[in-house]
């Protein structure tokens, strides 16, 4: 299978920055465009409720997201990856890049990590991973992140 353009959500987790490094390896050798995207979901979650943070707090955070999201990008060119965009949205993060992915037709892969939750953490907290897969109009290939090894 060829791919175009690759969406790479990331939360910077251990299993986005082994994403990153999949989607690079897929893009480094060719003109492929990769994405970077980050969904913060501060900005809908400090808004409900009896509970506020304040405008110059919310505001702390998301420049530290963006930022964070800059340094990926920088990442990402130093692992070798030729034309990186960025992404930074706000709101449900599996809806959001669903979204991206449906919005850009040259997206024709998600490149995605996990944080592989199993039995009642998975219930409780779900999968944004397995949100995307069902809703994504295109491929999505889920990276784990890598095991240290005894």
């Amino acid at each position: 299978m060829r791919f175009t353009k690759i969406l790479c959500p990331v939360d910077f987790s251990p299993g986005s920055r082994e994403a990153l490094r999949v989607a690079v390896e897929l893009v480094r050798d060719s003109s492929k465009a990769l994405v970077l995207a980050h969904v913060s979901e501060l900005l809908p979650w400090s808004m409900r409720g009896d509970f506020q943070l304040s405008p110059a707090i919310s505001q702390g955070i998301v420049d530290s997201e963006q930022a964070e999201l800059a340094r990926w990008q920088v990442l990402a060119k130093e692992l070798g990856a030729h034309e990186v965009a960025v992404r930074f949205l706000t709101g449900v993060p599996w809806d959001q890049i669903v979204t991206v992915a449906r919005n850009d037709r040259a997206i024709d892969l998600v490149v995605m990590g996990t944080h592989g939750r199993t039995g009642l953490a998975h219930v409780l907290l779900g999968s944004v991973a397995e949100k995307v897969v069902r809703h994504a109009p295109c491929t999505v290939l889920v990276v784990r992140p890598e095991e240290p090894r005894s």
